[in-house]
């Protein structure tokens, strides 16, 4: 176990952190993710920075400075807890990271963890492999320019299909329900609630007109079976804006009609007024996959998108 340096303190808080806490980790990503050309902090464990989560966040100190930050979110029970790591740049290779990760392991218990380490970093791996942590996960980052997005073919929609924007408020249940159903196996997208569906509906780059419904319509009422999710907003704090393509899900049995090619292609048009109103038609769009996905890599590569970056997930030698 590595024995923390006289001037260094770690201390583990739950639930949301105070604003002054919070601010603090949020400037140490901004400048993890400057140095190392990633975001060092997903979207999701920003959120569970202000919110009443049952995190556990890992604050590591040198004096007064912060030098490292890990965070833990449980999973189903019995399962291994997730969470993300990382190191002021000013305080990598001087321990600080395996004494993350060595409380990372005590704090998880028994069923052992999950880190995800951004940008697929020589660091990274170096400090994975010095603690036994073994690569379990790859997703990829892939991009294209919103230029000739214009130009892509629509698919028809299914017979009965339709397709019109969310309206907050009145689709919530049923998108979550759809989402739910979609990604019944999937290790984070699955488990979202109404109140995580709603965290992100007040978000400031939340943009309903980006939200595209899959209704079908043969039945006495329409049902939901599908949506795209597309955003926009600077994928690093400061940074310019950034089109993603956020959740593409299907209901199961609206699966193999060419539903989720036709939904994209609209989603992603959907994103062209936006360049526009940025002046900005070169106004890169991405999306993230997990990298043994083969059907949806290769559609997205048909529709332009390359690899570009890659996000890896460590399991630790408890897990």
């Amino acid at each position: 176990m590595t024995t923390p340096a006289p001037d260094r303190s770690l201390a583990v808080a739950a639930g949301a952190l105070p604003a002054p806490l919070r601010a603090e980790v949020e400037a140490l990503a901004t400048e993890a993710s400057r140095v190392d050309g990633a975001a060092a902090l997903s979207e999701d464990a920003l959120l569970r920075l202000r919110t009443t989560s049952l995190a556990s966040h890992l604050l590591l100190r040198d004096g007064d400075e912060l030098a490292g930050y890990a965070q833990l979110a449980p999973t189903d029970a019995d399962a291994p807890a997730a969470g993300e790591l990382l190191v002021h740049p000013a305080h990598r290779r001087r321990g600080a990271g395996r004494l993350l990760l060595d409380r990372v392991v005590e704090v998880a218990g028994p069923a052992g963890a999950l880190l995800w380490s951004h940008g697929d970093t020589p660091g990274a791996a170096a400090l994975a492999a010095a603690g036994g942590w073994a690569r379990v996960r790859e997703l990829w980052r892939m991009e294209r320019s919103l230029a000739g997005l214009a130009d892509l073919e629509v698919p028809a929609l299914p017979a009965g299909v339709r397709v019109r924007p969310f309206v907050p408020g009145q689709d919530d249940e049923a998108w979550v329900a759809v989402n739910a159903a979609a990604f019944a196996t999937h290790a984070e997208q699955g488990r979202w609630t109404l109140a995580d569906l709603r965290l992100r509906l007040r978000e400031p780059w939340f943009d309903p007109a980006l939200l595209l419904l899959a209704e079908d319509t043969t039945g006495p009422q329409p049902r939901l079976v599908g949506s795209c999710w597309m955003k926009v907003a600077p994928a690093v704090p400061g940074g310019p804006d950034v089109g993603e393509l956020y959740v593409l899900g299907l209901a199961p049995a609206a699966a193999g009609r060419g539903l989720g090619r036709a939904l994209l292609v609209r989603g992603l048009q959907a994103l062209l007024p936006r360049g526009a109103a940025g002046g900005s038609a070169a106004m890169p769009v991405e999306l993230y996959v997990d990298g043994d996905n083969e059907p949806a890599t290769r559609l997205y590569a048909r529709l332009g998108f390359a690899r570009v970056a890659v996000d890896v997930q460590y399991r630790s030698p408890t897990a």
